[in-house]
């Protein structure tokens, strides 16, 4: 799994003084992070998902807001992790973030132990993310290698059909299920059915159904 280390944090907040003094915090632990003074800078920049270790973000801010931000993020498919920092009388919004896939939310003042306990759980959520998405793209890499006919028979084998009813199924003989079975472990490199079942799961949850 990639260390938490590898990834940046992302500050995004109004307040000048609360994000030196993240950068602080996070830098005395080892983390790396990055600054932003509005949603709309966060977006400017771009940053590349891969690379986003979690946001630390604030819920209220002018023009786009903290939850408004969660919203694009979500529009565009990024699941980066947010830890939200929230001001008195801001609870009800940090659950309705909470209910939008937002990891935590902390109200102020909090203490330093918090924050990084926080965000060190994020980090590691966005770790295990980026890592099954890692895992997914490399199996779809691989059955992308397959023929169509390849892969009708790839999918009746994973659901563990012995040769002959692959071939009733797809109305071909027995000896041309074999080799294309044969195809199909030698492209993917799994050596059983069960092999090619879980390299197909884990390329798509509903590669059986």
């Amino acid at each position: 799994m990639t260390e938490p280390e590898d990834l940046a944090i992302h500050v995004v907040d109004d307040d000048d003084a609360f994000r030196r003094s993240l950068v602080f915090l996070f830098e005395s632990v080892g983390w790396r992070v990055a600054t932003h003074a509005s949603a709309e800078d966060f977006l400017a920049a771009l940053p590349e998902a891969n690379v986003v270790g979690c946001l630390v973000l604030d819920i209220r801010m002018p023009m786009m807001s903290g939850l408004e931000l969660q919203q694009v993020l979500r529009s565009r498919g990024w699941t980066v992790p947010i830890v939200f920092i929230t001001g008195h009388g801001d609870v009800d919004l940090a659950v309705q973030a909470m209910k939008h896939g937002a990891c935590d939310f902390l109200e102020k003042p909090f203490k330093d132990q918090a924050l990084l306990d926080a965000v060190g759980r994020a980090l590691k959520l966005g770790c295990e993310a980026r890592d099954r998405a890692a895992r997914c793209e490399e199996a779809r890499k691989l059955l992308d290698r397959l023929s169509p006919r390849e892969r009708e028979v790839a999918r009746l084998v994973a659901q563990g059909l012995p040769n002959k009813l692959v071939g009733r199924e797809l109305d071909i003989s027995e000896k041309t299920v074999h080799v294309h079975r044969h195809h199909v472990m030698e492209k993917t490199g799994v050596g059983s059915a069960a092999e090619l079942a879980r390299l197909m799961l884990r390329a798509d949850p509903a590669a059986l159904d």
